[in-house]
């Protein structure tokens, strides 16, 4: 076989950009220590012959057509795509090692492969040999026929087998193990993902096949690799969740054929990745009433509401500093609101460690909690507790301020629908909720002490 010349070239893992020399900060996005080599070859490829030959046409003579999207049957996970995956397209799945990446992939052809009897399902594993596929096939009671394995980990071979075998989906497990014939460096190499991409890419569209990619995360918690890897593919995903707790979140990045402001909860179980239909309801079902410092709020995941429990605990300082700590929440946000408590209520957080968490192992930016992380720490501080079945939103401004949060209906919806009979809102979003009036309490703030007044045991 005939050796491709190759030529090296300085690739950017953040942004794709590559140059003739390395340097230690890359010129097209200012990273630093981000230039990686890799070869590329010289000689012009099949892939800019054909590009050639495609002439520009008119938009008056190009015709849109539907694409059928392929349905999983988990409907958390066709919810996070829109409705299901698209034919021909390619998705990018990411997540911490140990997550449930490869166990909810499994879980979604086995649920494909008994909707399509008569089409197939090919799964490409260089992470695991067939028998430990096998070993979590068997504790998920996963035997469908049409479900095949195989463990080649050479792009160019996967490619032919997904054309020969026609399948309807084609998982990669994962994309950091392929190895492709056009770069000459190992696998997992910047050169290595960006031309095994390519090739997916590539024989998906021109087959009608769709490709899931597993990839692995780094520590700052995005898919290993160039950041030109996320544009090569139509759909990212990402599953995060705290190995600690049983709770999963599908999260979409990107999606050329939806909205990216869905998302999935999963529940991660020994049976497997199980749906979950009521997300408040878990985060809810051991909270105790009567305890100072625990607050509900309603916050939006995407374009989902639910309703979480905000606890805060105070204990009198025995430093200088008081400690600060947030779990789930964003710790500079805490800071600056516990400087407002000060300011607007003389509360003396000043004099106390204060520690905040977000229950359930959720991590929220959201700043809709902004007032109910307030009155979590007013109430510990006062050791007075919440009104019982009072929930509480709204972002505050630095002047004590209360502002108006988006998509204040459907937070007001699930409020009821979970039987609170109070809710604690900004005055600006007053007018939209009269429609709850017969079904709920509205209590309208304008101010932080109006809110704690209102939403404290007198």
């Amino acid at each position: 076989m005939t050796k491709v010349a190759t030529k090296t070239v300085f690739v950017c893992s953040v942004c794709g950009a590559d140059f003739p020399k390395w340097a230690g900060k890359c010129e097209a996005c200012g990273e630093w220590n981000s230039l990686k080599s890799m070869s590329v070859s010289t000689e012009k490829t099949r892939r800019s012959q054909e590009s050639a030959l495609s002439e520009p046409r008119s938009f008056t003579a190009i015709t849109s057509k539907h694409k059928e999207r392929l349905v999983s049957g988990i409907t958390e996970f066709d919810r996070t795509l829109g409705g299901g995956m698209v034919a021909g397209s390619v998705i990018l799945l990411g997540g911490d090692p140990g997550i449930g990446k490869s166990t909810l992939t499994l879980q979604i052809c086995a649920e494909i492969c008994r909707a399509h009897p008569d089409k197939s399902v090919l799964y490409f594993s260089g992470e695991e040999s067939a028998e430990q596929i096998k070993l979590r096939a068997d504790r998920l009671k996963i035997n469908q026929p049409n479900l095949f394995f195989s463990e080649i980990t050479s792009t160019e071979a996967i490619a032919k087998s997904v054309e020969k075998a026609k399948p309807v989906l084609a998982i990669i497990d994962s994309i950091q193990t392929a190895a492709s014939e056009r770069a000459e460096t190992a696998p997992g190499s910047v050169s290595q993902l960006k031309e095994s991409t390519f090739a997916f890419t590539e024989t998906a569209k021109k087959n009608g096949i769709t490709f899931l990619l597993i990839g692995h995360v780094t520590k700052e918690g995005v898919v290993a690799g160039p950041r030109l890897l996320e544009h090569m593919v139509d759909v990212v995903l990402y599953l995060e969740g705290d190995r600690y707790h049983n709770l999963r979140i599908l999260r979409g990045i990107k999606n050329r054929f939806g909205s990216t402001n869905e998302s999935g909860i999963f529940e991660m179980l020994e049976q497997g990745m199980k749906e979950v239909t009521n997300p408040s309801g878990l985060f809810l079902e051991e909270r105790k009433i009567a305890s100072p410092g625990s607050t509900v709020t309603a916050y939006l995941e995407g374009s989902r509401p639910f309703l979480v429990e905000i606890q805060a605990l105070s204990s009198r300082t025995v430093f200088g500093y008081p400690k600060r700590t947030a779990s789930g929440l964003d710790l500079n946000r805490l800071h600056l609101l516990l400087a407002v408590l000060s300011r607007q209520t003389g509360a003396g957080a000043e004099s106390y460690d204060i520690y905040v968490n977000a229950v359930g192992g959720m991590k929220i930016a959201e700043p809709a909690l902004d007032l109910a992380i307030l009155t979590a720490c007013a109430s510990s501080l006062k050791q007075k507790c919440v009104l019982e079945q009072t929930v509480v939103f709204g972002e505050v401004g630095l002047a004590g301020e209360v502002r108006g949060v988006s998509q204040v209906e459907k937070r007001a919806a699930e409020c009821v629908k979970l039987g609170f009979q109070k809710i604690i809102v900004p005055q600006s979003n007053f007018s939209a909720l009269n429609k709850f009036a017969a079904k709920i309490k509205i209590v309208p703030v304008a101010f932080v002490k109006e809110a704690i007044a209102a939403a404290l045991v007198k």
